[in-house]
């Protein structure tokens, strides 16, 4: 990796794209730190915990939400936007037609994409002002409050989508994924000085973070290993005569990822589980609401189970949706390609579905592992983690796809080299 990333600082073109992406970053977290008028910050800290939906965003958003800064909000709504268009994408034969229209079509599904991501962020702040407010948290209480609120957080998510789109354009990898990146990373340092405190405080011991920082290590390269493994299904596809040239006749291979759906059963588990516990804090003195809170402690065995469950649910639900076996099998069948001892079309798709049914429980069972392993950590060393298993699997993911692309764009260049 260090390798690749002083290879393409030589480079002119990739030097620029890479202070292009830093300075990016800091205007990020230049932003993260803008306060929303009117909000009492300190206050909204003692009201939020890290076992609500909330702490959740605050994590995505690197601290902003803590804060109530104009980017309290993250790009979540435009995350959720994309994941909503492409479930309708699947569901509504119009937009289907549209995706498979090339680049035209791609550019109008993100049009869509951007129109759905100002509607969820109206919806949300709009939500997020109400529920504040009932806190205490707004300094002068009344309509402008809520006004500004609204505007500040949906401007600000507008702002951060721009941003992640001009990265993607101008620098190097998927602008909307580093965003995301640079916030997770960038509450590094303060939990690194928490753990200093720990160990100075007389909280937890040095064996306790030498063993956590065993266990994290081995985390990191199982997360690597599951990113990257795949089960790769052999294709052979036929030689075609047509006029005087062979067409075919090559060995090829389908890629059946290991973990398909990537991190978004993990977002889904944790919203549906956390959103009770999140309600339920607003009313400390009723009963219910409290005995809501134990049942859905992230410390409790119910709430593991139902995580872990969750987790395993969406995770083929989230497969299915984005991977289509019959699909795959009449295009193979189209373009006179066949797996090895197999008949083309319903055989070819059975049998991709049943390899597919068997690499999603392995890539489920790993995801609701490393989403369950913050709680297990926290047992097994005494330490409070906070960064979290869903914060490890979109930074090595984002980083893993960044020098991808990155080295990607070294080849071409050699390439151009060589021919010139």
């Amino acid at each position: 990796m260090l390798q690749t990333l002083r290879n393409a600082w030589k480079l002119e073109d990739l030097r620029k794209r890479i202070i292009f992406t830093l300075l990016m970053f800091l205007v990020f977290r230049l932003g993260a730190h803008i306060p929303v008028p009117g909000v009492d910050a300190e206050l909204l800290k003692k009201l939020l915990g890290t076992g609500t939906i909330f702490g959740f965003f605050d994590v995505i958003s690197g601290g902003a939400f803590k804060r109530f800064t104009i980017f309290a909000m993250g790009i979540m709504p435009y995350i959720n936007a994309s994941i909503i268009m492409q479930l309708l994408t699947v569901v509504i034969p119009s937009l289907e037609r549209l995706a498979k229209e090339g680049l035209d079509g791609r550019k109008k599904i993100i049009q869509y994409t951007r129109y759905g991501t100002v509607i969820l962020s109206m919806i949300q702040a709009i939500g997020m002002s109400i529920l504040l407010a009932r806190q205490g948290v707004y300094i002068k209480p009344g309509l402008l409050n809520h006004v500004v609120t609204v505007i500040s957080l949906t401007t600000g998510t507008m702002f951060l989508m721009w941003l992640g789109e001009l990265i993607t354009e101008r620098g190097i990898g998927n602008g909307i994924s580093l965003l995301i990146f640079a916030g997770i990373v960038s509450r590094l340092p303060a939990g690194a000085v928490t753990l200093y405190q720990y160990i100075t405080g007389g909280t937890t011991n040095i064996f306790s973070v030498f063993l956590f920082g065993l266990i994290a290590v081995g985390v990191i390269a199982a997360v690597v290993a599951m990113q990257e493994g795949q089960r790769r299904i052999p294709v052979q596809y036929t030689k075609r005569v047509v006029g005087r040239r062979v067409y075919g006749g090559q060995s090829t291979h389908i890629p059946l990822r290991v973990n398909q759906a990537g991190v978004i059963p993990v977002i889904f588990a944790m919203s549906i589980l956390l959103f009770p516990q999140t309600l339920a804090s607003w009313f400390p003195q009723n009963r219910v609401a409290q005995t809501i809170v134990h049942l859905f402690d992230p410390r409790s065995a119910l709430y593991m189970v139902l995580y872990a469950l969750l987790i395993i649910f969406f995770t083929y639900f989230y497969t299915a949706v984005t991977f289509n076996p019959q699909e795959v099998a009449e295009n193979i069948k189209k373009y006179g390609g066949f797996i090895p001892g197999l008949r083309p079309g319903r055989p070819t798709a059975e049998y991709i579905e049943r390899i597919l049914a068997r690499v999603t429980l392995a890539g489920a069972i790993f995801l609701a592992f490393i989403a369950l392993l913050p709680n297990l950590m926290m047992v097994i060393t005494g330490i409070n983690v906070y960064f979290g298993g869903t914060s490890l699997l979109i930074v090595v993911g984002v980083a893993l796809e960044t020098m991808k692309q990155l080295e990607a764009q070294l080849l071409l260049r050699h390439y151009q080299g060589f021919l010139k």
